[in-house]
């Protein structure tokens, strides 16, 4: 091993950022295979390479295995079985070596160690990427555009680490030239066979959050967060911020003096429009400052399927849709809700028709007239579970109602709920042991029916609170009883099994 060779692997590991111990386990690698093509390519053979002299030593090598774990027939030339002689004292998995003739290092083993230290190069930077930014997914990364292609750009991060910007994570009409600076998101960390693949974004609303972390101290101190964020890449966002520091403002902190904070995150982001709105934690009211700068007359929710009706001003309609959508989209994302915008006239005449809808079904289901069903639809209820489960006491308030007409309703109620559980095709059939449950009504047996709760041991495998989850109106110390009883015959069990052993025990000190 020659003093140039000690030069070219010292000037690999400064080149490349590998260490030279990969450099010399890549030369060993080298000599072992030039080594099995002059001896034996079935054998199996190691070389050790000292780091400080550069002498070399190459022993051949058998391993012993278990034949009978073996895919593939036994290899003599490089592993001996348990009973092989040789093998004596040694378990699965240990080696034994005897030494051969090094290899000249030569032009044939030269050119071998070149390939081999390339890919163990190639490997190492591979490593040192992949591990350097898997902990920075999610984060803001910068570097230097390296190439401009139709359909993404490269992005050069420093240290042989290089980002793809795809074209659909690129915003619209956005151009680059090469050695421009530009910052994205790192949202992916692919390994792939040529290098880990580092997928940047700058489309996603979490680089619009990172940013205004920047700019924002008092985000990134933690004083006033970021709650949602939603993007129309390029073209305009919504982002919702609150606090818990009621002498801050964070709106204001957030658009800056004179609008400097918000106009530095929209000029990273193309010109970017961006409405920053106060959170709330009531979805109406955050549905509300989110659709700014619209003006809502009225919101109708349904939470069920987790929508909401919003009426505004017939001149104010377009702006609340905004430009194809644009602002209604924007808002339910920051959200989460599906917003139905119409006018206050549209609104009114849905809401009259859902009003006559609950008459009628009222009128049908409890089997009373209209003047009786149209008093409750007044009164605020909209499901026949309300008048079924709401408290009497509510229900008494109500002008003409007395407690024979509260008790006749609400028994009324629960008798149509029960027909309509049994008659649903998707309803469940509780088991016997659940009907027949002391402390159990019917009706509430086909209500936990209704969630997959249909003997008693599903029953007794549940928790106060999450029964209360299901059958909201049950009561803490009702639902304990419940489970309690279901529970009973996993004691019986217990106390039985005590017998059994107290009498074995018995019979064997006898």
């Amino acid at each position: 091993m020659t003093k140039e060779i000690f030069q070219a692997i010292e000037g690999a590991s400064l080149e490349k950022g590998v260490s030279k111990e990969v450099i010399f386990d890549a030369m060993e690698s080298a000599l072992a295979s030039a080594t099995k093509r002059r001896y034996d390519e079935d054998a199996e053979f190691r070389v050790a390479i000292d780091r400080e002299t550069g002498d070399y030593e190459t022993f051949r090598v058998w391993t012993v295995v278990d034949v009978e774990q073996l895919e593939e027939p036994l290899n003599p030339a490089a592993e001996l079985t348990p009973e092989d002689p040789r093998a004596a004292g040694l378990e699965i998995g240990d080696t034994i070596e005897s030494p051969v003739e090094s290899v000249a290092f030569g032009r044939i083993a030269a050119q071998t160690a070149k390939q081999v230290i390339v890919q163990k190069v190639r490997e190492a930077e591979r490593a040192r990427v992949f591990e350097e930014y898997t902990p920075k997914v999610g984060q803001l990364v910068g570097g230097a555009v390296k190439r401009v292609g139709r359909d993404n750009v490269i992005v050069d991060l420093g240290n042989n680490a290089e980002g793809l910007l795809t074209r659909e994570r690129l915003i619209p009409r956005e151009t680059f030239r090469i050695g421009e600076r530009v910052r994205a998101m790192l949202v992916e960390l692919r390994p792939e066979n040529r290098g880990p693949q580092l997928m940047l974004s700058r489309t996603s609303p979490e680089m619009l959050a990172e940013l205004f972390k920047i700019e924002v101290p008092e985000i990134s101190e933690d004083i006033i967060q970021i709650r949602g964020a939603a993007r129309d890449p390029g073209s305009r966002a919504k982002i919702a911020v609150s606090t818990n520091d009621g002498r801050i403002d964070p709106v204001g902190a957030c658009v800056g003096m004179r609008g400097s904070r918000v106009q530095a995150v929209s000029g990273e982001l193309a010109g970017e429009r961006i409405d920053i709105v106060p959170w709330n934690d009531n979805p109406a009211q955050l549905t509300i400052n989110a659709m700014a700068p619209a003006e809502v007359a009225y919101i109708q929710i349904d939470e069920d399927a987790h929508t909401m009706n919003i009426a505004v001003a017939e001149d104010k309609l377009a702006q609340a849709i905004g430009k194809g959508g644009q602002n209604v989209r924007l808002a339910s994302d920051l959200t989460g809700w599906t917003l139905n915008i119409m006018t206050e006239q549209e609104a009114a005449d849905l809401q009259e028709a859902e009003a006559v809808r609950m008459v009628e079904e009222f009128m049908e289901s409890l089997s009373v007239d209209e003047n009786v069903a149209t008093v409750l639809v007044e009164e605020g209820f909209t499901t026949l579970e309300e008048v079924a489960y709401v408290a009497e006491e509510e229900m008494n308030a109500i002008e003409g109602f007395d407690e024979e007409i509260v008790e006749e309703l609400k028994n009324r109620a629960r008798d149509a709920l029960l027909t309509r559980a049994i008659a649903s095709e998707e309803a469940r059939e509780p088991a016997e042991d659940l009907l027949n449950m002391a402390g159990m009504e019917r009706e509430l047996a086909y209500r936990l029916a209704g969630h997959e709760i249909l003997t008693m041991e599903d029953l007794a495998e549940l928790a106060v609170g999450e029964l209360l989850e299901m059958i909201d109106d049950l009561g803490e110390e009702r639902a304990a009883e419940l489970i309690m009883t279901a529970r009973a015959p996993w004691f019986e069990e217990a106390e039985s099994g005590a017998q059994d052993e107290s009498v074995e025990g018995g019979g064997t000190g006898a």
